[in-house]
């Protein structure tokens, strides 16, 4: 029986796990990692750090399911989606990759809107405008603030996709990851040599792209023997993390949409045409699924905002939950479930990183909002919760808008782990939300499509068809949804009110 390894290489950590081929997972082992922010609004990583943990994590899963390296039949590959990692001629990493939430690129989104002949010309060579996360600017940063380390640019790959280069000392990519570049032509699924051409780009620098479930390398003997993998192991394309979890998801029909609260949140909605709804409002790309393409919403802090909570101004409940042996989310979320709906009035921006969609505005900053004598740390507590919620249904009413039927959300990420935040999204978002049996995300995603790539599943929505069933569904307390209809409402005229001083605030 066939066994496929997934591989996710995360912003905080990567994540390796085993599969048969009914979708059973065998083992998953997980390794952190920091990141580093050297200035406000950048954050960077060395990629060093993700081969260490991809070798680490493959070496304790075959250990843990007492798997034979020669057992493993394909290798899946998902990360962290629009990262830039910079190789000189020898394939050497120039300097730490610039990753999805970095915002130093203003200058170079105005730059190439300008070179491309407009926002809509942008839109309609690439299905994207130029947003600061993603790949392209970062290229044109480089060239225009480190001139010595662009003079040494050979190729530019995306996170896994090093992984790849490193397990298997090929150049590749593949078309879900490279839609968020910023440079691959999303409708006719292949590199925009018109726009490279316009931002004066050699086109070498980018590796050969290919569809999710096609095989696209095979493990090195280098890679081999860093990895504890066989020499020859298949490795398809795989999918950027997002693409990935919906597909882990089974989100390759129309109607369900995803809505997955990891460091960064997203609402994923799949589509059979590169037919977007109104240019540039949601981001874009190609599917994993073969033949099909998707359109979301992107929110920079979801999870993130929980984390930096905890990490700030929850220390009593990280402390007491080493004590009891528990997650000190569990401790957090149940302090908030304390405090009632709508938080008497507190509503919180998470725009802890700047924001994505739909607002695209790189100086949004985060905040508590209506703050009284009343409001105890309950309240703080629940307002982080229902804040991000609130940004997620930023994103899912665009998708509405765009005419995407949506029927249920399925939910995943670490706001799919509490009953009390599964509940709050079904309200939030108005709508039934459900959860499947498998909460790998990313990492079981990519394994189905090593499964299709090395044929024990003919096509990707067979895979998911086979080995992924809906567990739970929660519907909306219609009496709850209107008390957040009401706080939404402020909370979109809040960022409102206080963007014209945004800027001036990120130049302090």
């Amino acid at each position: 029986m066939g066994i496929a390894l997934g591989i996710d290489i995360g912003t905080s950590g990567t994540k390796t796990l085993a599969i048969d081929e009914t979708g059973r997972i065998l083992a998953s082992a997980s390794a952190e990692y920091p990141c580093d922010h050297p200035h406000a609004g950048w954050s960077e990583q060395d990629p060093e750090l993700w081969w260490k943990a991809t070798c680490e994590t493959i070496k304790a899963v075959l250990q843990i399911a007492q798997i034979k390296p020669e057992d493993v039949t394909g290798i899946g590959l998902s990360g962290q989606m629009h990262g830039s990692v910079f190789l000189n001629q020898a394939g050497r990493v120039i300097r730490p990759a610039l990753l999805w939430n970095d915002q130093r690129t203003v200058a170079e989104c105005d730059e190439i809107t300008r070179l491309a002949g407009g926002r809509e010309a942008l839109v309609g060579m690439v299905a994207n405008p130029a947003v600061t996360g993603f790949t392209a600017p970062k290229i044109l940063w480089l060239r225009n603030h480190e001139p010595e380390n662009y003079q040494k640019l050979k190729q530019v790959l995306l996170p896994k996709d090093y992984v790849r280069y490193r397990l298997s000392g090929t150049y590749a990519s593949e078309v879900s990851d490279a839609s968020g570049t910023l440079l691959l032509d999303v409708k006719n699924r292949r590199w925009s040599h018109e726009l490279v051409g316009k931002l004066g780009l050699d086109p070498s620098i980018l590796p050969p792209c290919y569809e999710s479930h096609e095989i696209s390398s095979q493990v090195s003997p280098i890679g081999a023997a860093e990895s504890g993998l066989a020499v020859g192991t298949p490795i398809v394309g795989g999918a950027g993390d997002q693409p990935a979890s919906a597909v882990g998801n089974g989100i390759v029909r129309s109607g369900v949409v995803s809505a997955t609260l990891g460091t960064s949140g997203v609402v994923f909605a799949h589509a059979d045409s590169p037919d977007f709804g109104p240019a540039g409002v949601l981001q874009a790309g190609c599917h994993a699924v073969s033949g099909a393409w998707h359109t979301m919403g992107v929110v920079l802090s979801a999870g993130g905002g929980m984390q930096w909570l905890r990490n700030e101004l929850g220390q009593a409940e990280v402390a007491e939950a080493a004590k009891r042996a528990v997650d000190p989310y569990e401790l957090l979320t149940a302090e908030a479930a304390g405090a009632p709906a709508g938080c008497e009035g507190l509503i919180f921006l998470p725009y802890l990183t700047g924001e994505r969609t739909p607002h695209f505005d790189p100086y949004a900053r985060g905040g508590w909002i209506g703050l009284t004598v009343r409001h105890e740390r309950r309240h703080l507590i629940r307002a982080v919760l229902e804040g991000v919620t609130f940004a997620m249904r930023d994103s899912l009413e665009l998708v509405r808008a765009s005419g995407v039927a949506v029927r249920q959300v399925r939910l995943s990420g670490g706001g799919a782990r509490s009953k009390f935040w599964r509940t709050m999204q079904a309200d939030i978002y108005g709508s039934t939300v459900s959860t499947i049996n498998a909460a790998e995300g990313p990492a079981f995603g990519v394994a189905l499509l090593a499964h299709v790539g090395t044929g024990v599943y003919a096509t990707v929505p067979e895979a998911c068809a086979a080995t992924i069933r809906e567990v739970e569904h929660i519907d909306a307390d219609k009496t709850v949804e209107k008390a957040y209809d009401r706080s939404y409402g402020h909370y979109k005229a809040a960022y409102q009110a206080l963007k014209p001083i945004f800027s001036e605030m990120a130049a302090d």
